[in-house]
């Protein structure tokens, strides 16, 4: 998606009324979002069909995504000649305070992955970076990392995931389960607040 896409006009779409004087435009609609998750569902399926793999979801601002990845994966899984067997857990990473990114990476829950700890901000890829330097500790056979959002950031140091929803401008966004201090998660679309990202992505994991 382009730095200068506008977006789309707020009187196209229908959201909760209490956001109405809190939203510049609907960045991507939902139906865009569902198209491009069963792309994502299907590369996936093309890639590690017929393995059983575990499903890292991160929390909070990537549950939305995982679900509905999860759940085109299943549907796959019964209707092609491939497919793929599935455990989900969770793990809740938080670096963001505002909107803005900060140093200090919390991890919350998962106590077989609670020694995590290290410097992160989002925006340049490092959350991810940490979280995939310790898991490579439990030495599955293969990691694989789908994010929906990938932000263009100037000499990002980060890692990019393996398969990628949208590239977007270094913009903060909301809704679709990223939020504004826990605002916006609601929202089934993704948007731009009217005054200002967490990270939305997933590991996929093969023993």
């Amino acid at each position: 998606i382009p730095d200068d896409w506008p977006g789309y006009r707020l009187d196209l779409f229908t959201f909760p009324e209490h956001y109405s004087e809190d939203l510049d435009c609907v960045y991507i609609p939902h139906g865009v979002i569902m198209d491009r998750t069963e792309r994502l569902a299907r590369n996936i399926m093309d890639d590690l069909g017929d393995h059983d793999i575990v499903v890292l979801c991160v929390l909070k601002g990537g549950y939305q995504f995982c679900a509905d990845l999860v759940e085109r994966i299943k549907v796959l899984s019964c209707n092609s000649s491939k497919s793929l067997l599935m455990r989900v857990d969770f793990i809740r990473l938080k670096s963001y305070l505002n909107d803005q990114s900060t140093q200090d990476l919390q991890i919350i829950g998962a106590e077989s992955l609670s020694v995590l700890s290290g410097k992160a901000i989002v925006d340049t890829g490092l959350t991810m970076k940490t979280l995939l330097t310790h898991v490579r500790s439990f030495r599955p056979n293969m990691i694989r990392v789908a994010g929906l959002l990938v932000k263009r950031v100037p000499d990002g140091p980060g890692c990019l995931p393996d398969y990628v929803g949208f590239e977007i401008a270094n913009r903060f966004v909301v809704g679709y389960a990223l939020d504004y201090n826990e605002y916006f998660r609601d929202l089934h679309v993704s948007s731009f607040p009217t005054q200002h990202h967490t990270d939305t992505f997933m590991v996929l994991l093969r023993y």
